[in-house]
């Protein structure tokens, strides 16, 4: 009996969540099973350093929430897996529900944190769109999606390293996919960023957005936005963070221009650290920063940007 993630990969890489899923597991006391679906020798690699002490390579092209769940059930059966960790990403909430049914095992969506043993888990995740979190103790058999940026990721672990061929069968699909449109919504996505640049009503309007961008540039970070300035027409949907936008957990997120809405907090108040940048003293968004600045943010923001371009140049 042992633990079960499911690795994710995207444009051909390995997404950092996976590797935070085998390292959670590790916490656990493993062993670690990870499914790999259409992954290559690099992806086995990494898993392996951040915590896989088993690689389930599955080599299944055409994804849809139905076979995917149904390998994944197969394969939790087989192992008779007490944990099994999930992205909370658009396509681990997609399947998950399903595997847990099939499954008849409780199942934990968003968690932020998790120790204990496969035995008895303690667990911690956001209730009440971010206003409070939860802290949960549950026994296992139990599916938990984990939010990313969420979990520390190991380095070289010292594992059997071991690598399966698994050939699960599909099973009855009742939903294939015909068509993918995928929105570009800038240079690093949003959900797997370590830092992100946010802008709110506070930048006026559309033409201001480079201001924002160069200083995410420099800092390889994603490029965010309120609700404010989605509803206004200013950027697309798909960058907006908040209850009715993307959930978001990075290193570090810089707020410009936000005023702090609950329901945006409710997108990023998880941040590790968060930076405030509004001219008003009393804007909500300074009660969860960890640093505030009360200033024009047309006039810090170039400021920040150009001292660390010189820092780094």
């Amino acid at each position: 009996m042992s633990i079960l993630a499911v690795a994710e990969l995207k444009d051909g890489n390995l997404k950092k969540i996976s590797k935070e899923l085998t390292s959670a597991g590790q916490k656990l006391g493993g062993p670690v099973h990870i499914i790999l679906f259409n992954g290559n020798d690099s992806h086995v690699s990494e898993l392996h350093n951040s915590g896989a002490d088993v690689v389930i390579k599955v080599n299944h092209k055409e994804f849809s929430p139905d076979s995917w769940a149904n390998m994944i059930t197969s394969i939790a059966k087989e192992m008779n897996a007490k944990v099994i960790l999930m992205p909370h990403s658009l396509i681990g909430r997609d399947c998950a529900g399903k595997v847990a049914i099939q499954l008849n095992t409780n199942i934990i969506a968003d968690v932020v944190e998790i120790k204990g043993n496969s035995d008895v888990l303690e667990i911690k995740k956001p209730i009440y769109s971010g206003k409070a979190f939860a802290r949960l103790k549950v026994s296992s058999p139990v599916l938990i999606t984990i939010r990313p940026n969420s979990q520390e990721v190991l380095e070289n672990y010292q594992g059997k390293k071991e690598v399966k061929e698994s050939k699960p069968e599909e099973g009855l699909v009742k939903v294939k996919f015909t068509n993918i449109q995928q929105v570009e919504s800038g240079k690093v996505q949003l959900t797997d960023a370590s830092i992100i640049v946010s802008g709110g009503r506070g930048i006026k309007g559309p033409e201001n957005w480079p201001i924002l961008q160069e200083l995410a540039d420099v800092l390889g970070a994603a490029l965010g936005a309120s609700r404010a300035a989605v509803d206004a027409g200013w950027i697309d949907h798909s960058h907006q963070v908040g209850q009715t936008g993307k959930t978001v957990s990075p290193n570090l997120y810089i707020a410009c221009g936000i005023s702090g809405a609950i329901q945006h907090l409710a997108g990023m108040g998880s941040s590790k650290i968060i930076v405030a940048i509004n001219k008003d003293p009393d804007a909500n968004i300074f009660k969860v920063a960890t640093y505030g600045i009360v200033d024009d943010l047309f006039k810090v923001v170039p400021a920040i940007t150009q001292e660390i371009k010189r820092l780094y140049s």
